[in-house]
């Protein structure tokens, strides 16, 4: 029996970054949210864990011991290996959490076929900040490293939303640590859109610093008159998000005409 399963592409429609911990990470409040859309995994049963990729980006993912689809398999012990194909649709290093997707899709393979451990959110966390939200991939708040979760509304739910990128890997390390170390105040209270729409992205400056292209990014997003425009994480991939389809769909072919060397995905917010 083979099953499949979609990585959702994640966007943070709010990060603020509030101070660098003793541990070398950064406290931040951030407001996940996923487009029903990314990359695709499939899997089969096997006598072992293997893992293949093939896709658009499959070149972004040519060493095998730091995929974290491998890792994630490593971390969830079973009666029978799986055989797992990775279609990887989207960008790599590029602020929509595409490992962690990945990873949090293969959790919810594990849990449909075997059940998932009772520490299954200690295991995903040691995987990357942002995988336990992954697993779920529904709209919510995390805190701390942004392992720390909390429920959201989905008021956001249904959204149209077009991904940009202008298919440039930014690392997150060197962003955070050419963010300038100021606490611009915490995370807006409210539902979704409240939070999205006063919040900010403390990363976008230091990731155009590193990255000039995604302030072109930004500037041929907003030309497109959606109700936010944003950098999404660490970057380089950016997000608008419309009232409606059809303004979705125009502003998509009006940058893939003006920038047809730019990466774009559309979807709606799940």
């Amino acid at each position: 029996m083979t099953g499949f399963e979609t990585a959702y592409a994640k966007i943070n429609l709010a990060l603020h970054v509030r101070r660098r911990r003793d541990d070398g990470y950064h406290e931040l409040e951030t407001l996940f949210a996923f487009v029903d859309a990314g990359d695709v995994l499939s899997a089969s049963s096997a006598e072992r864990d293997r893992v293949r990729v093939l896709g658009e980006f499959a070149s972004g993912l040519d060493d095998p011991f730091d995929n974290l689809v491998a890792k994630a398999l490593g971390k969830l012990l079973r009666s029978e290996g799986l055989a797992v194909t990775l279609e990887k649709n989207l960008p790599v290093a590029a602020g929509l959490g595409g490992g962690s997707a990945d990873a949090g899709a293969v959790f919810r393979i594990v849990r449909e076929r075997f059940g998932l451990p009772d520490d299954w959110q200690e295991r995903a966390a040691a995987l990357g900040a942002d995988v336990p939200a992954c697993v779920e991939s529904r709209t919510c708040i995390g805190r701390g490293t942004g392992t720390e979760l909390e429920p959201a509304d989905d008021s956001l739910a249904g959204t149209p939303v077009l991904l940009v990128n202008p298919r440039l890997p930014l690392s997150t390390g060197p962003v955070f640590r050419v963010w300038d170390g100021a606490d611009r105040g915490p995370m807006p209270q409210g539902d979704a859109r409240t939070i999205a729409l006063q919040g900010r992205n403390d990363l976008e400056a230091p990731a155009i610093e590193l990255c000039p292209e995604i302030a072109d990014v930004l500037a041929a997003m907003r030309g497109t008159s959606p109700f936010l425009a944003r950098m999404s994480g660490s970057g380089a991939t950016c997000f608008a998000l419309f009232e409606n389809e059809t303004a979705r769909d125009e502003a998509a072919a009006c940058i893939a005409a003006d920038h047809p060397g730019w990466w774009q995905m559309q979807g709606n917010l799940r």
